[in-house]
C-alpha cells in the first residue's frame, strides 16, 4: 500500500472512532428524571417491604431473642 492510501485509511478509521465516541458519550450522558423517579419508587417499596418483615411478630421475636442472648453472654 502506498503511504497516501495508508494515511487516508488511518484518517477514516480515526474519524469513525471519534464519531462513535461522541455518539456514545451523548447517548450515555446520565439518567433522566423518570429513571431517577423509578429508582426512588423502587427503593421506597423495598424499604416498606423490609420494614413490614422486620416488624412482623415472628421476626421481631427472633431479633429480640438474638439481642437477649447476646446481652446475656459471658465475656
Amino acid at each position: 500500500m502506498s503511504r497516501l492510501v495508508r494515511a487516508r485509511l488511518r484518517a477514516l478509521v480515526c474519524g469513525a472512532r471519534a464519531a462513535w465516541r461522541r455518539a456514545t458519550a451523548r447517548r450515555d450522558a446520565g439518567m433522566v428524571t423518570s429513571e431517577y423517579a423509578m429508582g426512588i419508587v423502587a427503593a421506597v417499596a423495598f424499604a416498606v417491604v423490609l420494614y413490614k418483615v422486620v416488624t412482623s411478630g415472628a421476626v421481631s421475636a427472633e431479633l429480640q431473642g438474638i439481642v437477649k442472648k447476646a446481652l446475656d453472654a459471658r465475656m
